[in-house]
């Protein structure tokens, strides 16, 4: 098998350049909607079944695959992959900085994060359905467009697919830094709003309510929230407030991010915010606060545990690096983890820079990479991943 795959890294290189240069930020459906045509069409060609949805009236194209029809509202599929097709960046971002590559990296807007891990979900499929190696396994594929938003509304969806699953693989990208993702913090955003009173700074403050001077508080009342012992991190990210600098400012607002590694620790997080308001220091002003825990902490289960190190040991036997880390950052895996499935997130090309101009992966692990998750659907079809 190593060898068809490695025959067929020119392709992968291929396919990766054209869906790294179609914008396909967020809220750009038209650049989504082509990428998803792009894959489609490529898993029509193999005999796999195709789905396209348009959820949020076509706002949010989604693509879902399968090797076979599937149905049941347990444990009718065996393996779910997930990976997103949105990116963070603006519509032009692909004609200004496209795909680039030299001997050891390839560059360009969405590389890492994650289109390399939807061209490794494509490509696993073509070689399987080459070699046969799926025929006993039920494999589906979520191609979602919101994830970096909040997969606010393909979530549903997903996670319909998921409750159906043995074990979910999530395609983002294999760390820099040569690990594999179990445990991902959870998190949310929260804004924190005071509504004071204006007036005069120099004839008559005494007149008005600060609303910054109240907002200076309630940023160090969020900052007590943090709990580094529990792996909780609470930072006021943006602020804003006041119009000029001889009104007392009538508005001030705070952003606040927060990431939670434990589950018990959201309740905590949401019961502190809403206390916020419970305890204003500067009379005549009010303060409002909006958002959540929108994510919860992907925390690997037994059974994910028990997966994994089944993994670990076809991984190793093929000479790859099958160390394991936690990171702050969430994905889709978040939420499958949430509902008791077991998954296995990081499973896309080793990379970095997400989100940045710098943006690369790394080339020399493509064919591994791809070998490995060949090798994990083999060993679900034929009994080593029980």
């Amino acid at each position: 098998m190593y060898d068809i795959i490695a025959s067929r890294y020119d392709q992968f290189i291929s396919d990766l350049e054209t869906v790294v240069n179609i914008d396909s930020g967020s809220h750009y459906a038209e650049g989504l909607v082509k990428v998803a045509g792009f894959f489609q069409h490529r898993f029509d060609q193999i005999g796999w079944i195709t789905r396209r949805h348009a959820f949020d009236d076509g706002k949010v194209p989604c693509l879902e695959v399968s090797n076979r029809p599937f149905d049941g509202d347990t444990a009718a599929l065996d393996l779910l992959f997930i990976g997103h097709m949105d990116t963070v960046f603006k519509e032009g971002t692909a004609a200004s900085r496209p795909f680039t590559k030299d001997d050891k990296r390839a560059y360009g807007p969405g590389v890492c994060d994650m289109k390399g891990g939807l061209v490794t979900m494509l490509h696993v499929a073509e070689i399987l359905q080459q070699t046969g190696a799926a025929d006993n396994v039920v494999i589906a594929m979520a191609f979602n467009s919101d994830e970096e938003i909040g997969s606010r509304v393909s979530r549903p969806w997903y996670e319909s697919l998921a409750k159906r699953s043995r074990c979910v693989f999530v395609f983002e990208p294999w760390r820099a830094t040569g690990e594999r993702l179990l445990h991902r913090k959870g998190g949310g955003v929260f804004y924190v709003t005071c509504h004071g009173r204006a007036a005069h700074a120099g004839v008559a403050p005494e007149e008005g309510a600060n609303a910054v001077i109240e907002l200076a508080h309630q940023i160090l009342a969020v900052k007590d929230l943090a709990r580094d012992e529990h792996g909780t991190t609470v930072n006021v990210t943006v602020v804003s407030g006041g119009t000029a600098a001889n009104v007392i400012p009538d508005f001030a607002k705070a952003s606040v991010d927060v990431r939670i590694a434990e589950p018990d620790e959201a309740q905590r997080i949401e019961d502190g915010f809403e206390d916020l308001s419970h305890h204003v220091h500067t009379p005549d002003v009010r303060v409002e606060v909006a958002g959540g825990i929108n994510r919860p902490p992907m925390v690997p289960s037994e059974r994910t545990r028990q997966i994994w190190e089944q993994i670990k040991t076809i991984g190793e036997a093929m000479g790859i690096d099958m160390r394991l880390t936690t990171t702050g950052g969430c994905s889709d895996g978040n939420f499958t983890a949430s509902l008791g499935v077991p998954t296995i997130d990081a499973m896309g090309i080793r990379g970095g820079g997400a989100h940045s101009l710098d943006e690369y992966i790394d080339l020399d692990t493509i064919v591994p990479n791809v070998h490995l998750m060949c090798e994990i659907v083999k060993g679900f079809a034929d009994g080593r991943i029980s």
